[in-house]
C-alpha cells in the first residue's frame, strides 16, 4: 500500500491529509510537497488529518516533526486530528503530543488555530 497526500489551503491553514502508509518510500515525496505549498501560499499553520493513515514508521515522524520544526519557526502551529489507534500510539511512545495538539477532527482543529470552515 502506498501514500496518497491531499493538500488543502483553508485561510491561512495547510491541512494535509494522509491515507496510506507513511515509510522511507513515502517520506521525501511528503516532504517535498509540503515544503512547496508552505512557501506557495503563505500558510501559516498545518492541520495533519491522519484519519486514514494505517502505517506510519520513524521516517514518517521524522518528516511530521521537521514540518512541525518548519511551520514553528515561521510563528505558526501544527495540529493532528482523527488519528488512528496504531498511529497514536506512536505518536504517544515517541513524545510528540508533548509538542504537538491532537483534536478529535479536522472542523475542531481547524477552529483551534482561528479557522472556521
Amino acid at each position: 500500500m502506498s501514500l496518497a497526500i491531499e493538500l488543502d489551503v483553508k485561510k491561512s491553514v495547510l491541512c494535509i491529509r494522509l491515507s496510506g502508509e507513511l515509510d522511507h518510500h513515502a517520506a521525501e515525496e511528503l516532504r517535498t510537497k509540503v515544503t512547496e505549498m508552505l512557501a506557495a501560499n503563505q500558510s501559516k499553520h498545518i492541520v495533519l488529518n491522519l484519519e486514514n493513515l494505517a502505517f506510519m514508521d520513524s521516517s514518517g515522524l521524522g518528516v511530521i516533526l521537521g514540518r512541525y520544526k518548519q511551520i514553528k519557526a515561521m510563528g505558526g502551529e501544527m495540529v493532528v486530528c482523527a488519528i488512528s489507534p496504531a498511529v497514536k500510539r506512536l505518536f504517544d511512545m515517541s513524545g510528540l503530543f508533548k509538542i504537538i495538539r491532537l483534536e478529535e477532527n479536522e472542523m475542531k482543529a481547524l477552529q483551534t488555530l482561528g479557522v472556521a470552515s
